[in-house]
């Protein structure tokens, strides 16, 4: 497999940095099955994520309707308020 060019992988962590916890799972899904074999680990090691996170995504992508429907963490969020 042919690796990215810097500037790509500088512009996919920074996409990535832009999206909510389940829409990154979901972006470095789609990115990983577009690559094949091999796509899992190198997308993780470009976006800095766990394999696990990509592997969760791809499972969440099979399914017809999102578990996690409406539901995002907001960042900075404190429970106990």
């Amino acid at each position: 497999m042919e690796g990215y060019d810097l500037e790509i992988k500088r512009t996919m962590r920074w996409f990535y940095a832009t999206l909510s916890e389940k829409d990154r799972r979901h972006y470095a899904a789609v990115e990983a099955r577009k690559l094949g074999h091999g796509g899992i680990e190198y997308i993780a090691s470009i976006l800095r994520c766990d394999p696990k996170t990509i592997r969760q995504g791809l499972n969440e992508l099979k399914q017809e309707q999102d578990p996690a429907e409406g539901r995002v963490r907001k960042k900075g969020s404190d429970e106990s308020l």
